[in-house]
Order: C-alpha cells, then structure tokens, then sequence
C-alpha cells in the first residue's frame, strides 16, 4: 500500500503537460461489466478449490478482479490476465512490445503494479526478455498464480460478493 501511495503523490506531484490537464482531468474509461451470464452456484462452488477455474470463467475474472481492486492488490490478477495474453501472440515484433510493457509495468523495480516475485524469478525472466519467447513470463506467471491461490483465492472465497453467487 505504501508504495501504491507513493506512486499516486509522484503522479499528483508531476507537473501538468498544459494547464488543460490540471483542470480537466481526463475521465477514466468505465469498466465494461462481463458480458457472460452469471454462474450457476454449483459452478461458482467449484472456484472454492481451483483458481484456474475461476481465471478461466469471464465473470469469476471479472468477480475476483474486482474484489482484489477492492483490496487495493489488483495487480497480480492484471499480470496473470497480461501473460495469458503475451502467450498468445504470434508476431515476433508485437512480442517484443507486449514483453517490455509487461515487464515496464509489472516487473521492474518501482514499476507502476510491481508485482511481488523473489530476485530469482526477476532475474531469470529479465534474462528470458532478451529473446522474448512465448515462455519468457512463465516462471514469474507461476510465482503469481501460487501467490493468488495461497493468498487471495481464499480471501475472495470469504468476501460477501462470492456469497452470493453461491446462494
């Protein structure tokens, strides 16, 4: 949180690029809610013992999304959702692009949504950037998803939204 907090002042410190930025802020795009039909509570049960699951269902993506906004540590959901992304692109060159904004936004020290993985893993995936492959996040995908499993599924699995989606 602390860092979260200092990453917020710097921006608000950050002298404006116009006057017109500092008067007008530029809205924020509103979230589109999932376009999937709500789960079945039969279904939704079955997020209590598989994270994968739930990262696979649109709206148990959304829903735990949005309870870990709520809980201000959005950010590893977003680098899972980045890397199954970054996995499915064929171009060497867009790979490259998706690899440093990953790695800018997640990844390095004081990023924006730095994630929270071991110097180990940081070393091993800045060495696999060099030649960006389709694998190059997977041990650090790996430390996240155990992270969100071990942590945060549990947490979602007592808040008041998955409830009642279970009722």
């Amino acid at each position: 949180r602390a860092k979260e907090i200092k990453t917020k002042l710097g921006t608000l410190l950050q002298k404006p690029d116009s006057t017109i930025d500092f008067i007008i802020p530029y809205p924020e795009k509103p979230e589109k809610p999932p376009k999937t039909q709500k789960p079945s509570p039969e279904e939704a049960l079955q997020w209590r013992d598989s994270l994968e699951k739930l990262l696979q269902n649109p709206y148990g993506l959304a829903s735990f999304c949005s309870f870990l906004r709520s809980e201000f540590s959005e950010e590893n959901a977003e680098f899972w959702v980045a890397c199954e992304d970054y996995k499915k692109t064929k171009s060497p060159a867009k790979m490259a692009e998706k690899a440093k904004k990953i790695y800018e936004e997640f990844i390095q020290t004081e990023a924006p949504k730095e994630v929270n993985i071991d110097h180990f893993t940081k070393a091993v995936t800045m060495k696999n950037l060099v030649e960006p492959s389709p694998s190059s996040f997977d041990m650090a995908q790996k430390r996240i998803f155990a992270l969100m499993e071990k942590d945060s599924l549990p947490r979602f699995v007592r808040s008041e939204f998955y409830q009642e989606l279970i009722k």
